[in-house]
């Protein structure tokens, strides 16, 4: 069996190990041969069971972080019957953020994070930040990498803080990195921001802030979200923490009243908080503006205002320093004492982004709105599924989502057809490839379609559709006419390859007297 396979006739080389118990051969395809097309070749050999293009797993493993596995002692609930084993990191675990890791890292992520800045030296954030950009217009609490209030650093860790280095905590984004846009939550501030992530490619922005929707959404914002959504960023608010129908803008801009169980409406997501028992937070905002929910809080009872664990500046924070309610938020990780708890929709809001963005980079060719309507699609419901007026469409599930995207595809396949005269004939010789971006599963090639068009009178002489396996086709046409040959392919996902501009060959009809041009060691058209 090696031998016939590897032998001068398939083009064929030994690639790798033969395992004769189970019938194995290893090899490489032709030069210049996509391992898809190579396999479909293979597999048509006599006494060739099966060919496909060999795979290459990824290690499972669990990021080492410890948050992932410390108990958490403020996560129990009646849901828990041993809350001393809940990890710290219970969020991204019960969403499925390890498996969705097993997908993808999010090497190629970009979130933008528009807050108030960034503790810069935290060691889960300095070597995460690809930009630090000051915003502020109408007041200054200093750079973009400087964090007095601490709620910046704590949204922005939740979405991309360092990831399997042994330390502090796990970023629901994994590898992904943060472009900082520093506000002052001014108009003006805000659509500046959206608009410099946006231009500096992020793949997905993070809103933990709003108003109360008492005024009309400010016209600025208003566009420079549109700007961002045209621009096939997803956008990610933060619904109200307070338990009320209006989110304010700019969640009710993203998913606006009355369209949340519409699964293609909006142009972004509308994020409120979960607690730990998979209910709606008690604090959390509601009905028909809300597109899904993440975990925000432990909801537990006697837990205080006790949230999602995140990174915390090394200064001291807006939350602690509090003089009427100061909160007792910071905790320490492995002697580590820049950590504290916050519960909010600010937190729930920033798991989402970093998935968003995930998805984006694993599958470039899905457009925003896709990837919008993706996590809705993939959030786990609750009792009856489909929308509800407390989660949405339910609560972020990365596993999911990230396994829907990468079996997605959406890349059209690529055709071509060669042309070359033979006997009173003309020899058509079409190639096609499938392929989808790094990480994607192409779904393979369906059909192709040969289209022959005499030219004098632009009338189509031949238009079929053939199987894959068929590359070689006998055109016999009106002698001395010219005639133009164009393939278009059709993959299994049905995507079609777009209308060709001009012909891939022309070539006159030669007389039935004209000399064969040979191909190779074979003058005869092959099927």
């Amino acid at each position: 069996m090696r031998a016939a396979l590897a032998g001068s006739g398939t083009g064929a080389r030994h690639a790798g190990p033969d395992v004769p118990q189970i019938g194995l051969v290893t090899v490489r395809p032709r030069r210049g041969e996509d391992a898809a097309h190579a396999a479909r070749r293979l597999a048509a050999q006599p006494g060739v069971e099966s060919a496909q293009p060999e795979l290459r797993m990824r290690l499972r493993e669990l990021a080492d972080d410890p948050a992932l596995t410390l108990p958490d002692p403020f996560a129990g609930t009646p849901a828990s019957p041993l809350p001393a084993q809940t990890p710290l990191a219970w969020p991204l675990l019960r969403e499925g953020f390890p498996s969705a890791w097993d997908v993808t890292r999010g090497e190629r992520a970009l979130v933008g994070v528009i807050d108030t800045g960034v503790d810069a030296t935290h060691p889960e954030l300095s070597p995460k930040v690809d930009a630090l950009v000051d915003q502020q217009w109408t007041l200054s609490q200093g750079p973009a990498g400087v964090d007095a209030d601490g709620h910046g650093t704590h949204v922005a860790s939740i979405a991309c803080a360092v990831t399997g280095n042994g330390a502090g905590i796990a970023g629901a984004g994994h590898d992904c990195r943060l472009v900082v846009e520093k506000t002052d939550l001014s108009d003006a501030s805000i659509a500046a921001a959206l608009v410099d992530a946006t231009d500096r490619g992020v793949h997905a922005i993070n809103m933990s802030f709003g108003d109360d929707g008492s005024r009309p959404a400010s016209v600025a914002i208003k566009r420079a979200l549109q700007y961002a959504a045209e621009r096939d960023v997803v956008l990610v608010a933060a619904a109200a923490d307070e338990p009320v129908r209006e989110q304010g803008d700019p969640s009710n801009v993203l998913q606006p009243s009355g369209t949340g169980p519409d699964i293609g409406a909006g142009i972004g997501l509308s994020v409120t908080a979960a607690a730990y028992d998979g209910e709606r937070a008690p604090f959390a905002g509601y009905g028909s503006q809300i597109s899904l929910a993440a975990y925000g809080t432990t909801g537990a009872p006697g837990s205080r205002p006790r949230g999602i664990v995140g990174a915390f500046p090394a200064n001291p924070t807006r939350y602690e320093q509090d003089a009427a309610h100061p909160c007792d938020c910071r905790t320490s990780i492995d002697g580590d004492p820049r950590y504290g708890y916050l519960a909010g929709t600010s937190m729930a809001a920033p798991q989402v982004a970093a998935t968003a963005a995930m998805v984006r980079a694993l599958n470039p060719d899905m457009s925003g709105r896709a990837v919008v309507t993706l996590l809705k699609r993939t959030a786990r419901r609750g009792p009856g599924g489909g929308w509800n007026r407390d989660l949405g469409w339910g609560i972020l599930d990365a596993e999911r989502a990230l396994a829907s995207a990468r079996t997605t595809d959406l890349r059209a396949p690529l055709s071509h057809v060669s042309a070359n005269p033979v006997a009173g004939a003309i020899e058509l010789r079409w190639s096609a490839s499938d392929e989808a971006p790094d990480g994607v599963v192409a779904s393979g090639l369906a059909s192709v379609g040969l289209v022959a068009v005499r030219l004098r009178d632009r009338h189509v002489e031949l238009s079929v559709r053939l199987r894959p396996r068929t590359r070689t086709v006998v055109f016999r046409g009106e002698p001395g006419e010219r005639y133009g040959f164009v393939t278009r392919a059709l993959d299994r996902a049905g995507n079609r390859e777009p209308r060709p501009r001009r012909f891939d060959a022309v070539l006159r009809m030669p007389r039935a007297t004209a000399p064969l041009s040979r191909n190779g060691d074979s003058a005869q058209p092959r099927r």
